[in-house]
């Protein structure tokens, strides 16, 4: 229809469905404001909601005062080791002491060392208990940072436990606040959706035509976008059901739509040509000629040929003789191309010889 109007009206329109769109894009930016605040309707879900607080809190102290005390037992258990470590070095730097000396004993074969002989194996011997306490305080250290772990490990497991029973409970409440936000969701699009088909239906073509599409643009968006992927899964069935709905109603209106138009086209060609020329817009009749189609019945015409004055199919006028100036001329233009004279009801076709 682009080629029927006027070059002013043209950008005018052009005008206007840029109005159209920034019209949408504020109602965008709005509406997902307000869907992007509904989640903060349902007050946020933690997992200590779920769980029973005396035992948790009483098996979490449990887990702390594990690994407290097995890190005190792994601090003592270092400074264990490094005693037993002297020991064992004063023991070892004892004997080979012991050893030098009974080397040198044997040589000279003197007797009147064996008291001292006597007093340094007590001293090895001395040493020797030495280390043995610090071994077995190692050990008791390792066996205190063992128990410590195995504490720790089976309140750890209790409290998974515990837990796990939470997350499932968390979990399935969780799906029905994700529910509820999408009712929410639902709540607010699907009137919108209803009005942007109303409007559709019955304003889409009316004064305000571009606040009418920038509504409608912004119904789909929040359908489709703010909507669709919020739908629960369920295992994909409901998103799927959703579809086939939409895609029936969709289907079913278009159906509709084209036997509405078929019949009224059917009983428009049963019309006389000057009452249905009556029905036919001047800008609607020259867009389709311009498209070389028929402006009554939407039919393919070859309008380059000069033998053809009406549409083969549906009978309806298409050129017929100026009044003024007999020049064959188009029957739904308004004045002659050749005089400029008003076309007159009473212009006759052109009849070949």
């Amino acid at each position: 229809m682009s080629k029927s109007l006027r070059l002013s009206e043209k950008w005018f329109r052009r005008g206007l469905w840029l109005v159209a769109l920034v019209f949408a894009s504020f109602l965008i930016g709005l509406g997902g404001t307000v869907v992007g605040d509904l989640p903060k309707v349902e007050a946020p879900l933690q997992l200590d909601d779920f769980l029973d607080q005396a035992a948790a809190q009483q098996l979490r102290a449990q887990v702390k005062a594990a690994h407290q005390a097995e890190q005190e037992a792994h601090s003592a258990l270092e400074q264990a080791q490094l005693q037993r470590n002297k020991a064992r070095n004063d023991t070892q730097a004892a004997r080979e002491t012991f050893n030098n000396w009974l080397a040198a004993r044997s040589v000279t074969q003197r007797a009147d060392n064996d008291p001292e002989v006597l007093a340094r194996t007590q001293a090895l011997d001395t040493l020797k208990a030495a280390e043995r306490r610090a071994q077995q305080a190692v050990e008791a250290q390792q066996q205190a940072a063992l128990d410590a772990r195995q504490s720790a490990s089976a309140a750890q497991q209790q409290l998974n436990t515990l837990e796990q029973g939470g997350h499932e409970r968390m979990a399935s409440e969780r799906r029905k606040v994700e529910l509820r936000v999408f009712l929410y969701r639902l709540a607010l699009t699907l009137p919108l959706l209803l009005l942007a088909g109303w409007l559709f239906v019955k304003k889409r073509q009316g004064t305000y035509w571009p606040f009418v599409w920038g509504f409608i643009f912004f119904a789909l968006f929040a359908f489709f976008v703010e909507l669709v992927p919020y739908l629960p899964s369920y295992g994909g069935y409901v998103r799927y059901i959703v579809g086939i709905g939409v895609t029936v109603l969709v289907g079913r209106y278009a159906i509709v739509a084209l036997n509405r138009y078929l019949e009224r086209q059917k009983q428009a060609e049963q019309l006389p040509d000057q009452e249905r020329r009556k029905e036919l817009s001047y800008d609607v009749a020259l867009a389709r000629l311009a498209k070389s189609v028929c402006p009554g019945c939407e039919r393919p015409v070859d309008l380059k040929n000069d033998q053809i004055d009406y549409c083969p199919h549906c009978g309806i006028g298409l050129f017929d003789r100026c009044g003024h100036c007999s020049t064959r001329k188009s029957a739904f233009a308004r004045f002659c191309h050749a005089c400029g004279h008003a076309a007159a009801p009473t212009d006759t076709p052109h009849a070949h010889p």
